[in-house]
């Protein structure tokens, strides 16, 4: 099921009444076994045309903003066509919160897959919902580098200093996915991309007790160990938001 991402958060998505034919229920305390799977392991690399990575290199600059390091650039760019990247692979990621709760960030293999990452971002759902209204989003997420012994993967950070197209916003936390955060993926299992809101826990009652949701593919680039983007492909091209969020250690 493939749904435009130009669709607002406010308002469910048309056509898309969850996984069944009635209306989710909201998640119940003791929720069943999820049917998601365990991520492959294998790299998938696909080399990209070299006019493809120049014509498209400008695209990897994340906002430039004294208040925000820069990482460093990726080793290929690419465009709203495109389908991988010269490092890249692509993830399905969903970005869902409570209207004034805290957005989180999951990122999967596919939609069938248990989430490989799970991060709570430091800015409230409707405030993403603002930016991304206005069509360019960039998050950076930076932490500092550690020694050189110390093997810990990027991914594997606990904590982040987030800016959000070059504001800083506070701190990104690494966590395990969640029961509910499970209910939500298995949830949003039929869904490849598309916008909407779910139905909240039952004890918050009125419009904030709803759970919005965006949901893309991504491409995964990564450009050192200390260095990782996801670049949204928007289904609409170059009419729809564009998101990019930079991983990086500085």
């Amino acid at each position: 099921l493939s749904l435009s991402l130009s669709l607002s958060w406010h308002s469910p998505v048309a056509g898309f009444e969850g996984p069944a034919m009635g209306e989710p229920q909201p998640p119940p305390s003791s929720n069943p076994p999820s049917s998601l799977v365990q991520p492959s392991n294998k790299k998938k690399h696909k080399p990209a045309k070299a006019f493809r990575v120049f014509r498209n290199l400008f695209r990897s600059f994340p906002i430039i903003t004294p208040a925000c390091r820069l990482p460093s650039l990726p080793r290929g760019g690419f465009g709203p066509d495109s389908h991988r990247s010269a490092a890249g692979t692509r993830v399905t990621g969903t970005l869902f919160g409570y209207r004034k709760g805290r957005v989180s960030l999951s990122v999967q293999e596919t939609p069938r897959c248990l989430p490989t990452l799970v991060v709570e971002l430091a800015m409230q759902t409707n405030a993403l919902q603002k930016e991304m209204a206005l069509g360019m989003v960039r998050i950076a997420l930076e932490c500092e580098k550690r020694m050189d012994k110390d093997k810990t993967k990027l991914l594997d950070e606990p904590l982040w200093t987030m800016y959000c197209n070059g504001k800083k916003n506070g701190y990104g936390v690494k966590r395990e996915a969640s029961e509910e955060d499970l209910h939500i993926m298995e949830l949003l299992r039929p869904v490849s991309m598309g916008a909407g809101v779910l139905p909240g826990k039952c004890d918050v009652e009125g419009p904030d007790g709803e759970l919005a949701y965006m949901r893309a593919h991504f491409d995964r680039v990564v450009g050192s160990k200390d260095s990782e983007t996801l670049y949204m492909l928007s289904p609409d091209g170059d009419n729809g938001p564009e998101l990019s969020i930079f991983f990086v250690r500085i």
